[in-house]
């Protein structure tokens, strides 16, 4: 089993270039909301409170945390906390007058095509083309220069 530094290391490999770093910054958490969003659109015949059905992004993120507790507790907290962030903003924007699957799926798109411009200009082609596990540590390599500059181990 690799280790969440080992992981991080080699994602970091291929995310040298500063815009692409800039862009990352931008387009990965709006990726991850993007598909809580969607997950979250799809509820589940069963009720977490009364006002509140189960959903899909509630399954998946839990399935996620139990990933991330594996490779680092630390991180996994910071992970825990921006997850729940936007579980709060889909549920935000399902109560609007917007539709959450449309914001989604446009969010999505954008910061993919993004992503992969980023991409270009670094000269190297993301991570989990090489690896799919990348998809999930890209949120990691984030937390982790918010936990260095804060000075909390991960």
């Amino acid at each position: 089993m690799r280790t969440m530094q080992s992981l991080l290391d080699e994602y970091g490999e291929s995310h040298q270039n500063p815009t692409n770093k800039l862009v990352h910054w931008f387009c990965v958490p709006s990726i991850v909301f993007s598909v809580i969003g969607l997950l979250y659109s799809v509820k589940l015949p069963i009720e977490v409170t009364e006002s509140i059905p189960l959903n899909l992004a509630m399954i998946v993120l839990a399935i996620t945390l139990v990933y991330y507790l594996r490779l680092s507790f630390t991180l996994s907290i910071g992970f825990f906390l921006f997850a729940c962030g936007c579980l709060y903003l889909a549920q935000q924007i399902e109560t609007s007058h917007f539709k959450l699957w449309q914001v989604s799926i446009a969010v999505f798109v954008i910061a993919w095509v993004i992503q992969f411009w980023g991409h270009k200009v670094e000269g190297k082609k993301p991570s989990f083309l090489k690896d799919v596990e990348f998809l999930m540590i890209g949120p990691a390599w984030l937390l982790h220069f918010i936990y260095k500059k804060l000075g909390i181990p991960y």
